[in-house]
């Protein structure tokens, strides 16, 4: 212990030594008198400072306005601010002028070589366009005196609306239909029916189809029988059958079910006129023959009402060639599929159809389709949206075999699209489609417009948070095909515009439920051909 002190202490020693000799430079007994003179020197002058200061900041303050050096550098800061945003604004003006006279002049021009010929619609084209200039000349002046405006209060008062510029007019406003008076009585006799047969293509071919033939059951005094599910599509599935009746105002179309029953589950179809002959009789083939007779229904020998009517070539009928080839005292008959009929057309496609009734329309789809359409409208599209029906698969041949083609590449079709967007006004398109994925997304990305993506609607598959297909569920209607197309059709038909596919008959069916409903709006068109079908007599 001693031992460590002692160590302890030396070290102590050492490290003494040691900054003693570092600091031996200094002579610490002359600099004591020297700083006790140097500090009070320096609390004179601290003292001196002390008073002397408010002094000199009292006579700043009286000699100087110090509050207009802050309000000139603010004022230099706001005047900064203001000349920056009436650049801004005098720029914007500019661009928005340059546009105005370019659609002007578009106008003049167009009006000058075609002043002569000017079609309705187009004259609504040149008011609404007028009227967009008018708005965007309001916008204009807003822009330029948004300087002087306050906050965010002008951003929301800019919009190109008409109605906030004192004017009303609707570019796609919906087409004044003129039912016609020309309507046949429906008035069945007692226990005389037309069996119907449709058999060619898809669902939208049979509906078709069934729609002829209430015309000629009607012409012939006769009611229909639907066919079975095992032969045909479960029409009830779609179709409100009991509306139809209702419409009539007594029982013109009968369930298979019911005939068979008054028949006692055997009946017999007493004449079979076939209304085509090429490429056969009936567009009947043996297998169907032989499912007529496994549902309990005995046919004669098939007959042709004239031999050379070919599907491919339909010659024009009238009713009065209808009555005389098939009207007859038999109680049952059937005439073959006549979906590729072609009898008093201008008849057939008036709006309403060639039948009197007291609804808007006799085919139309069932209630649980209406309300499902109009739950999915509500919840994903609102009230303002196009409707496109683009068909893609199995077209390409078909349209290719016209000329010109009516099958287009994905960036025109996109083009098109969104010039009817602009036209229309509507923020969303639904998109009724059997395109593959592949095409449908490079769409998507295509259709833009002032910067903006134009979303595409399709109805999801079923989701049990969702609440707008819960009727369609609860009543087992869920993955039916021939039900979900039949939704994609009435939503299409409920559209503010509907651009369709020329020569499907998908879209023939949206537009006779659009004419019928008074859906149909002047700006509805075939994809890329600007022609409107609601003015075209006859569309194929």
């Amino acid at each position: 212990m001693d031992r460590d002190s002692s160590d302890e202490d030396d070290a102590r020693r050492n490290l003494t030594y040691q900054n003693d000799t570092t600091r031996s430079g200094f002579n610490v007994e002359g600099l004591e008198p020297q700083m006790r003179r140097r500090s009070k020197l320096t609390f004179h002058k601290g003292y001196l400072f002390a008073l002397v200061l408010p002094l000199l900041i009292v006579f700043i303050y009286f000699s100087i306005d110090i509050r207009s050096l802050f309000t000139s550098d603010i004022s230099s800061f706001k005047f900064n601010t203001v000349s920056s945003q009436i650049r801004e604004s005098q720029l914007q003006a500019l661009h928005l002028l340059n546009q105005q006279q370019s659609s002007l002049l578009s106008i003049w021009n167009h009006t000058l070589v075609n002043s002569n010929n000017i079609t309705t619609v187009q004259f609504d084209d040149i008011k609404a366009t007028l009227l967009t200039q008018i708005t965007l000349n309001k916008h204009i002046q807003q822009i330029l005196l948004s300087p002087y405006k306050a906050g965010d209060t002008l951003q929301n008062g800019t919009a190109l609306d008409p109605s906030s510029a004192g004017y009303s007019f609707h570019r796609c406003r919906k087409v004044d239909q003129k039912f016609s008076e020309r309507t046949i009585e429906w008035k069945p006799r007692r226990n005389k029916f037309l069996f119907a047969i449709c058999l060619s293509g898809q669902m939208s071919n049979h509906l078709i189809c069934l729609e002829k033939h209430m015309f000629f059951a009607a012409i012939l005094n006769r009611a229909l029988v639907i066919p079975s599910s095992r032969f045909d599509y479960q029409y009830n599935r779609v179709l409100d059958i009991a509306h139809i009746n209702d419409c009539i105002g007594k029982k013109v179309v009968v369930p298979f079910e019911d005939f068979m029953k008054l028949k006692k589950n055997h009946a017999h179809i007493d004449k079979f006129i076939c209304y085509f002959s090429t490429p056969q009789p009936c567009y009947m083939d043996e297998e169907h023959l032989k499912k007529l007779k496994s549902l309990g229904i005995s046919t004669g020998k098939l007959e042709a009402a004239w031999k050379n009517e070919d599907v491919k070539n339909p010659s024009r009928k009238t009713v009065k060639d209808v009555e005389e080839k098939f009207g007859s005292d038999d109680d049952v008959i059937a005439i073959g599929d006549v979906y590729f009929a072609d009898v008093d057309r201008d008849w057939m496609l008036q709006p309403g159809g060639p039948i009197a009734h007291k609804c808007k329309t006799l085919i139309e789809p069932s209630k649980l389709i209406l309300l499902t359409a109009e739950r999915f409208i509500q919840t994903f599209l609102g009230s303002n949206f196009i409707a496109l029906h683009f068909r893609r698969h199995g077209f390409l041949k078909f349209c290719n075999a016209k000329k010109p083609s009516c099958f287009y590449p994905i960036p025109q079709a996109a083009d098109c699209i969104t010039r009817m967007v602009e036209r229309a006004n509507s923020p969303v398109i639904y998109l009724s489609t059997d395109a593959a994925g592949s095409e449908t997304g490079l769409l998507q990305s295509m259709i833009m417009l002032n910067g903006k993506t134009i979303p595409l609607v399709k109805h999801p598959p079923h989701n049990s948070a969702e609440k707008w297909d819960a009727l369609l569920y609860r009543h087992g209607l869920e993955g039916d095909s021939q039900v979900e197309a039949m939704l994609d059709k009435t939503i299409c038909a409920m559209a503010s515009v509907f651009i369709g596919a020329s020569g499907s008959t998908f879209t023939e069916d949206i537009l006779r439920l659009r004419k019928d409903w008074g859906t149909a709006s002047i700006c509805d068109e075939y994809l890329c051909q600007g022609e409107n079908p609601n003015f075209i007599s006859g569309e194929e």
